[in-house]
């Protein structure tokens, strides 16, 4: 899941789409605002509701708070202080930290401290990312909404472009030193010919194990050359570069 791409909003989003997948119901996102921050939502970012069923077939609803931490490093204790004292308050069931990565040690020593001490009519849970990858697991079609769809990042297009410029430029060395074998083109000096060849085998170490890398030299051969071309020009264009930039 690409939760280090999410924005807070996002992540939120996330958050309340999930809920509802995984069965809870009312679920009421408290975004309250079209701002990237939701500083109205009273210590909790959704409130949902959790049908029960005892043994003996009876139900009763649960109510939920839920805080979700869009966090690259561990959620810090008074990030969630506010989801603890709103619970309290308006005597919810459960109180949940849905966090994009970890709890910091010291927000799990503080919960802690905060059970005993305080013993809260509710339950303390938090989701972190291993918890969100297993209830994740049995929803592949959710998962997809989000993994399929999300654009390619700035990293992943740089690495694309990368990987068929240096196809495209081992290409044509091949060309070059099969036209100077049968004579279309006058031979390379020396220097220039050893220098070439030993990028030549650095390129193959690097890529020896990667399918499709080597361009067949059959009837195929214009049109395969002629592809890399334009996934190459599309990439570059989406880079900043003019269209049709066949460099190498």
């Amino acid at each position: 899941m690409p939760y280090d791409d999410m924005t807070d909003t996002e992540f939120e989003e996330f958050c309340f789409e999930l809920m509802k997948e995984l069965g809870f119901v009312n679920v009421d996102w408290r975004k309250g605002t079209g701002l990237n921050a939701s500083p109205s939502d009273s210590g909790r970012d959704i409130v949902a509701e959790r049908h029960v069923t005892e043994v003996d077939s009876a139900v009763h609803v649960e109510r939920w708070f839920v805080d979700c931490k869009k966090y690259t490093k561990g959620v810090p204790p008074d990030k969630i202080s506010g989801l603890l004292t709103w619970a309290g308050a308006e005597r919810a069931h459960v109180a949940l930290v849905i966090a994009s990565s970890f709890l910091s040690n010291p927000c799990k020593d503080y919960l802690k401290t905060y059970e005993l001490n305080n013993r809260p009519p509710f339950r303390v849970k938090y989701w972190e990312r291993p918890q969100l990858k297993k209830l994740l697991e049995g929803v592949p079609d959710f998962v997809s909404r989000y993994v399929d769809s999300r654009p390619r990042t700035e990293a992943e297009i740089l690495a694309a472009e990368e990987y068929r410029t240096t196809k495209l430029w081992y290409y044509r060395k091949e060309v070059l030193f099969h036209n100077i074998e049968i004579g279309r083109r006058p031979p390379l000096d020396q220097e220039t010919e050893k220098t070439i060849k030993d990028a030549m085998r650095s390129v193959e170490a690097m890529y020896a194990d990667e399918p499709g890398f080597i361009i067949p030299g059959d009837e195929q051969e214009a049109w395969h050359s002629a592809y890399l071309l334009g996934e190459l020009s599309a990439l570059r264009w989406v880079l900043g570069d003019d269209w049709n930039n066949g460099d190498s």
